[in-house]
Order: C-alpha cells, then sequence, then structure tokens
C-alpha cells in the first residue's frame, strides 16, 4: 500500500473518530436541550463503564452522604446541591468527589462551607455508607457517622 495513502485513511479515520467522540460528550448536556429532542446514540463505541471496565472490581461499594440537621430532624443533602460545578462529561458525583469530605483534616474546611453554602440547618452529619457485598445483597448497607458540623 502506498504510504501517502494510508497516512491518509489514517487521518481521515482519526477526524471521523474525534468527531463522533466530541458528537457523544456533548450530545446530553448541550446539544439535545439546544435542539430540544433526543439524538440518537452510537452504541459500543466506548466502554459503558468507561475504563474502570478492565479491571477487577470487588463486590463491595462505599458513598458518602450528608445529612443537615434542624430542629434535631435529619434532611438528606443532595451531593449536586453540595457541588455544583457540571464540565463537559465530567459528573463531580458519580466521580465518588464527596469521598474526599472523610479524610482526616478536611472537616476543618469542609464545615464552613457547608455552614455557608446551606444556613438553614443547625448542624451537619456526614456520614459514610457501605454496600459490603453489592451484587449478592444490593439492599443491604452500613452507614457510619464520620464527622459532625456544628457551632
Amino acid at each position: 500500500m502506498n504510504i501517502q495513502l494510508r497516512n491518509k485513511f489514517i487521518s481521515i479515520f482519526v477526524v471521523f473518530w474525534l468527531a463522533l467522540f466530541y458528537y457523544e460528550s456533548t450530545c446530553v448536556y448541550y446539544l439535545e436541550p439546544f435542539l430540544k429532542r433526543t439524538l440518537p446514540r452510537v452504541k459500543f463505541l466506548f466502554p459503558p463503564a468507561g475504563w474502570i471496565m478492565f479491571y477487577d472490581i470487588e463486590d463491595n461499594f462505599g458513598d458518602t452522604e450528608i445529612y443537615g440537621v434542624k430542629y434535631g430532624t435529619l434532611q438528606l443533602i443532595d451531593p449536586h446541591q453540595i457541588l455544583q460545578t457540571r464540565a463537559i462529561g465530567y459528573d463531580n458525583i458519580h466521580r465518588n468527589a464527596l469521598m474526599m469530605v472523610l479524610s482526616e483534616g478536611m472537616s476543618n474546611s469542609f464545615c464552613p462551607y457547608l455552614k455557608r453554602k446551606f444556613p438553614y440547618f443547625d448542624k451537619f452529619l456526614i456520614t459514610y455508607v457501605e454496600y459490603p457485598h453489592l451484587t449478592q445483597q444490593p439492599l443491604e448497607r452500613r452507614q457510619s457517622v464520620v464527622y459532625e458540623c456544628d457551632e
């Protein structure tokens, strides 16, 4: 095969692949709301679980839940309200970004942030939720309070 023909073929393929990738990346958040209709998706172009699907994943799963307390009543705060940043194709919630607030020392900066963001609540409970056997017993969950934010 001629080298120039091969290089043209590779270049066309890369341009086509990138156009398709950007279409898939912007379809849900930008193109569909702009056009006000559901657009077709390309099945099996990208791994459905991202590149993580190529790793050996264990059966347990952990997550962070944050509760606001007002007059002794607990109210679960939607994580999307806590982290209200959205970039193209990046969802902080599905990437479990709130797990980092469980780290030691994070309460010093996270508690004032919560109080500033949600002044309605008297205090906050930061909890860790674990699903120890997600595939065999999906409803089994263990929850523990990691720390409290109160004044």
